[in-house]
């Protein structure tokens, strides 16, 4: 059974990795990281708001916030593969009907389906699916198959091209095919979990667990909790918070980062690089700080990486009135910090709960920050609608990311969990 798992010793779990990765750039973050260059030549067609436009994101978050805890549960229990290939049609009928936008309703129509579909390729599905896989190098495994989110974000030029050339019309049927073409195919390389291949996490075998093997083994069961007990635990609610502002910070900037830069006097397409800029720099946080809390301290380094984001938004905030030179610090210490957090979101959480219900748990942590990314966009849409301006919402964004990083260093782990790596 082992050598229908493996190619030339490559461990199955690695190649699982490379699927979510995949499934990242065309299932989750092409969607995601395009729709701020679709938000000014919909405002043109229509004259609809920035808020009305952003509110579209919200409702998208809301769907997502009640499908991830059920993709959680799902998870635990059945695995991945079903609910990306069924999910990932949901997404294409959502897109579908956004080709066919002529009416608000419509518009908010098309985002309930494209948000539960997209909800079967986020970090609630990729996070409990690699879990299941590694535990020496979840850190780094986790990196690694939430970048493709971030490598997404090289894609962003080419679909502000295709909007000046042949309209977002024709970019949403292009994020429509890459879905098709891509993510339906590779999501039958995933699997539910190692053992059920006679492997156990990080490619060992049952004859090849050394005493120590054993002892870290269990060790790591003993930190298993399930769902109840997990929602009894302070910390569970600490990660939830943390989590809600880091996701009102990332929904904001993400969504309405070129119409800021073009208020502030940069054209649409260097806008563009810039908004692709953030999340390909991401990349290096999610893999690079995902691998250096393997080997330090995984709390403190989630801390790190949540000031870094607080720092950015400084840098962001006062490109209007202090230079676009500022722009440059803002990508690199946003890019790195926003996509550290969210792979030490999971990984903290698969240390701290365990990994028997650890889909549900992650998936309901997700699904109440969900909270910030149904608050970020709009709240920065009614700013800039109200007073013409976004640079104090990004200074008041500094602010809420210093709040979750003392969030997380005041975790302490759960009762009958006593080490935190």
């Amino acid at each position: 059974m082992y050598s229908n798992f493996s190619v030339k010793r490559i461990f199955f779990g690695w190649w699982i990795v490379g699927a979510c990765f995949l499934i990242g750039v065309f299932g989750t973050g092409m969607v995601n990281y395009s729709f701020t260059s679709f938000i000014q030549p919909i405002a043109a067609e229509f004259g609809w708001s920035y808020t009305q436009i952003s509110l579209a994101m919200s409702i998208r978050g809301l769907e997502n916030g009640i499908a991830s805890p059920l993709s959680g549960w799902f998870i635990d229990r059945w695995g991945s593969r079903k609910i990306v290939f069924f999910g990932s049609i949901i997404s294409c009928l959502g897109l579908l009907l956004l080709m066919q936008t002529q009416s608000l309703g419509v518009f908010y129509a098309a985002f309930v389906l494209i948000g539960i579909g997209a909800s079967s390729c986020n970090l609630t599905v990729v996070m409990p699916t690699v879990a299941n896989w590694f535990r020496k190098h979840l850190g780094l495994a986790t990196g690694i198959a939430i970048s493709g989110i971030g490598a997404a974000g090289l894609f962003l030029p080419v679909i502000t091209h295709i909007i000046e050339v042949s309209g977002w019309r024709s970019a949403v049927l292009t994020i429509m095919l890459c879905i098709v073409a891509i993510v339906l195919p590779v999501s039958f390389i995933l699997r539910h979990k190692p053992e059920h291949y006679g492997l156990l996490p990080d490619g060992q075998t049952a004859m090849e667990r050394t005493e120590q093997d054993v002892i870290v083994s269990r060790k790591l069961q003993e930190s298993d909790h399930g769902l109840k007990q997990a929602m009894r635990s302070r910390v569970f609610w600490q990660l939830a918070v943390a989590m809600i502002c880091l996701l009102l910070v990332v929904s904001a900037v993400v969504t309405h980062v070129m119409p800021y830069l073009a208020s502030i006097g940069m054209d649409r397409y260097t806008s563009s690089f810039v908004a692709s800029a953030v999340p390909v720099v991401s990349v290096v946080g999610r893999i690079g700080l995902g691998w250096f809390s393997d080997r330090y301290d995984r709390k403190l380094v989630a801390v790190g990486s949540f000031a870094i984001v607080s720092l950015s938004m400084i840098c962001f905030g006062f490109a209007a009135t202090g230079g676009l030179w500022l722009v440059v610090p803002f990508c690199l210490l946003f890019g790195v910090g926003y996509g550290g957090a969210f792979a030490l979101g999971g990984s903290l959480t698969s240390t701290l709960f365990g990994r028997s219900s650890f889909g549900v748990i992650y998936g309901l942590i997700m699904g109440i920050a969900i909270i910030g990314n149904m608050m970020g966009a709009p709240l920065a849409g009614w700013t800039y609608d109200t007073w013409g301006t976004y640079q104090w919402f990004w200074l008041v964004m500094a602010g809420v990311a210093i709040i979750g990083a003392i969030i997380i260093l005041t975790i302490s782990p759960p009762l009958n969990n006593k080490r935190v790596q």
